[in-house]
């Protein structure tokens, strides 16, 4: 598992590589754990784009790193190497704000739909122009079939209120190859790495992300998807 900066740049060589059109990562403080502060962030994103220049570099603003509204506010103010794009969790207190600062900064914003609920949110405060994609994130169901039908009710939603951002959806366990199959087949992006899972379709151990981009690549190829070469930009 890729943790220091280098660690992630490094990986982001083989996910490149390997297919990925961009890059989600959750950078590290100095002892290993998550953070949302600027040098932290600066790492990253830095170390990323001198081993791939010009490979679009995301990064996490959940709520569990900064339970509090304000701090987290005050730490993404303080950002000065802008990552392309942040995901902003609907479900998370303070969700809305954070979407407003960071479209203030000029950060595109990957809104996370976990829930029904999250998709209803999304469509009343018509967030569609305020994101660079919407992101279909089942990951709390394990079992492939209740994910695929929760990510089918999750676009219902979306679709019936006219969201016309881009989707990504992506599971977790072995319910992601589920998720990622039913996604590709109706036309929408797709994300996995060692975040998501650590196995692979037949339930095999993962090596690294690398194995895990092939094989989603892999699918998308089979099923005749068009491979993108760069995700959202700022």
């Amino acid at each position: 598992m890729p943790v220091t900066a280098e660690q992630i740049a490094r990986d982001a060589m083989a996910v490149r590589d390997a297919g990925a059109g961009c890059l989600h990562v959750h950078p590290r403080s100095a002892d290993g754990t998550e953070s949302l502060k600027g040098d932290d962030v600066q790492s990253v994103v830095e170390a990323v784009h001198a081993r791939c220049p010009g490979f679009p570099v995301g990064v996490t603003t959940a709520a569990w790193i900064e339970p509090d509204v304000s701090r987290r506010l005050s730490v993404l103010q303080s950002w000065t190497a802008l990552p392309a794009f942040a995901s902003v969790n609907l479900s998370e207190e303070g969700a809305l704000e954070v979407v407003d600062l960071l479209n203030a900064l000029g950060v595109g914003v990957e809104a996370g739909v976990w829930t029904t609920d999250d998709a209803h949110l999304l469509v009343e405060n018509g967030l569609d122009d305020a994101c660079v994609r919407v992101l279909v994130e089942v990951d709390a169901v394990p079992d492939p079939d209740d994910a695929v039908s929760l990510a089918a009710a999750i676009d219902f939603i979306l679709d019936d209120g006219l969201s016309q951002a881009p989707r990504l959806h992506h599971g977790a366990g072995v319910a992601t190859w589920s998720v990622m199959a039913a996604a590709i087949e109706n036309g929408h992006d797709v994300r996995v790495g060692l975040e998501d899972t650590l196995v692979l379709a037949d339930t095999s151990l993962a090596l690294n992300n690398a194995v895990l981009v092939s094989s989603a690549r892999s699918m998308a190829v089979a099923a005749g998807r068009l491979i993108e070469s760069a995700g959202p930009q700022r």
